[in-house]
């Protein structure tokens, strides 16, 4: 008997493991039929972890009876029974949304919070469901209806869990724990220059799809080929063996293809007279994919990207990358971008700007900042948290860093806009850290050879010479690199005295320099904080720069002020970072027309 138990426990154990990492999400869920589950979640402080951990910190979900967390949603008990949590009566947060800038005792706390919704379904039994989030940060546990349907670890990425035969007719309720714990063997590890925003940052939506449905596909121009459109269809479900319709009916393009015995089709498609997507015309095709139970439709732009020598080629013709960096944050209320209208409000401060190029740094942003930049003509650096001191040889944080990688290609790889996969930022040269960043590039390579593979990697310097060697270059499309002369080194007025020597025969792209202002300090142009002095670093910063042999873009640090704990000064920073070219209350700084006026030239 004491043996079956164990086993019982084993099996409860493994099939909650297996869940760390959930299967492959649905591509472009906003195509499919959902009901949303944003809005108003109650919520339960747990510092101490009380809900998930019994006194001798066992997980109640690993016990026998899997009873005894929060996740029981306990709101009626018995005269005689003890139950130390309400989610009834407790306050609410809302989602999409993180909680360290909904409420002023949660702006610092980082660990466990509880979250609460219920939700009302019509159930039709002919379909599948699925619980989708946008992004969790970082590790989470899902409950549904007191029972656990799966964990994910990462803090940017969607995932989902299959809850069919779950859920009930009527009123459920879903319960979600997350821990936004800083630890060293994650990904992003636990030193890093932004807030660790917790919460579920992301939508929430249950999904319901037929029982075989068309899960994943893609649909692009062939590497280096303008007149070849190819990709596949995924289906999923039980019968897959169907046909599959493929539509671009502004090409004239109509196919009907059968899948094979694993819901599987790949097409190859000539294409005539195409119109290209680029940021002076952001042009999106009609895209529709149709099995006889299911349809999806897209909006999807067509172009090539590639280097040649030391130049980098859209749709064949050099172009130059005018960009800046941006995080996914709103400083005008504070916290994680929550809404389309809070994107849109940030892109359109780069069109100001003069860009035809972003840095989506220094994680996977959300799905819907993607799809802006397909419609409003803007270029993407697309990057995973592989940020500054990672644990190199660790086997399991190599794998959450390349799930990381691959959920986010899965995601965007049918967005024209997206033109260089990123695998790191500023990571210091070793061989571990060689051996690591390395085979994420060999990962990137497998999973997509039609865009351009970078890194911001490491710098030298030697007096007034600025050296880049990093030997990850060699595996890179780019020479991409940060450098912050005039700011953690050297004078802003000795700007002019450095060369760099660059060790690649690639195109060069400046992936970070910049100083901080804080808007509305003003004096002299040797005083740190003032605008003055920032203004002096772009103007010579693109003096330097302009001198290198080679150089195709840039993407200055960064549009706009964020929230960061290691700025602490508290006459200047405040805990804002403040190398924003525009405020934490949407100010444009002096440099900001600085660097508009040099991407008028370019």
């Amino acid at each position: 008997m004491l043996k079956n138990k164990f086993l019982i426990l084993f099996v409860i154990f493994c099939s909650v493991c297996s869940n760390s990492y959930s299967q492959k999400t649905i591509q472009n869920i906003d195509a499919r039929t959902n009901l949303s589950l944003n809005g108003e979640w109650n919520y339960i402080l747990d510092p101490y972890k009380m809900g998930y951990l019994d006194y001798r910190q066992e997980p109640f979900d690993k016990s026998l009876t899997g009873k005894g967390g929060f996740y029981d949603n306990l709101n009626s008990p018995k005269k005689n029974e003890k139950v130390e949590y309400d989610f009834s009566h407790e306050p609410t947060l809302s989602v999409p949304g993180d909680w360290n800038s909904q409420y002023e005792r949660l702006l610092f706390y980082e660990g466990t919070l509880w979250y609460k919704r219920d939700f009302n379904v019509s159930l039709n039994n002919n379909n599948r469901y699925f619980i989708h989030f946008g992004a969790v940060n970082y590790e989470s546990h899902i409950y549904l209806n007191g029972k656990k349907i799966g964990s994910h670890k990462g803090g940017f990425t969607p995932f989902q869990f299959e809850v069919s035969g779950k859920l009930i007719e009527g009123n459920n309720f879903l319960v979600v724990m997350v821990d936004n714990s800083r630890k060293r063997d994650e990904i992003p590890t636990v030193n890093t220059d932004w807030w660790n925003y917790g919460g579920i940052t992301r939508e929430v939506n249950l999904i319901e799809t037929p029982k075989s449905f068309i899960n994943d596909y893609k649909v692009q121009l062939a590497k280096n080929d303008s007149k070849k459109v190819e990709g596949y269809v995924q289906l999923d479900g039980g019968n897959l063996s169907q046909s599959i319709t493929l539509e671009i009916p502004e090409l004239k393009i109509k196919k009907v293809y059968n899948s094979d015995k694993n819901g599987l089709v790949k097409f190859n498609i000539p294409v005539n007279d195409i119109t290209f997507w680029s940021p002076n015309n952001p042009k999106l095709y009609q895209v529709k994919i149709s099995t006889p139970n299911d349809e999806v439709l897209d909006k999807i732009g067509f172009r090539t990207i590639q280097t040649k020598g030391k130049d980098i080629l859209l749709n064949g013709k050099s172009v130059f990358l005018k960009g800046i960096s941006i995080h996914d944050e709103n400083p005008l209320i504070q916290g994680r971008l929550r809404s389309e209208a809070d994107m849109r409000m940030v892109l359109t401060w780069t069109k100001e700007l003069g860009c035809n190029y972003v840095r989506l740094a220094h994680y996977t942003h959300n799905e819907t900042m993607l799809r802006l930049a397909d419609e409003m003509g803007l270029m993407v650096w697309a990057e995973v948290p592989v940020y500054w001191t990672i644990s190199w040889s660790n086997k399991e944080t190599y794998k959450n860093a390349e799930n990381q990688l691959e959920v986010g290609i899965e995601r965007d790889k049918n967005r024209a806009s997206v033109i260089i996969w990123s695998v790191g930022n500023e990571t210091p040269v070793k061989e571990p850290r060689n051996i690591f960043m390395s085979n994420l590039v060999d990962k990137v390579r497998s999973l997509d050879n039609t865009r351009l593979v970078g890194a911001a990697l490491e710098v030298e310097r030697d007096g007034y010479t600025v050296t880049v060697e990093d030997q990850l270059g060699d595996k890179l499309d780019l020479a991409s690199f940060n450098e912050y002369g005039g700011w953690y080194w050297g004078n802003s007025k000795d700007l002019a005295n450095y060369s760099f020597d660059i060790k690649f025969n690639k195109p060069v792209i400046i992936s970070e320099f910049g100083a901080g202002a804080l808007a509305g300090f003003h004096a002299d142009d040797e005083t740190i904080w003032s605008e003055e002095y920032q203004e002096l670093v772009y103007i010579n910063q693109l003096k330097m720069l302009e001198k290198i042999d080679g150089l195709r873009g840039m993407t200055p640090w960064i549009l706009v002020d964020f929230k960061s704990p290691r700025r602490q000064n508290p006459v200047y920073q405040n805990f804002w970072n403040r190398k924003g070219l525009i405020s934490n209350n949407g100010v444009k700084k002096k440099a900001f027309f600085v660097l508009k006026e040099y991407y008028k030239t370019k």
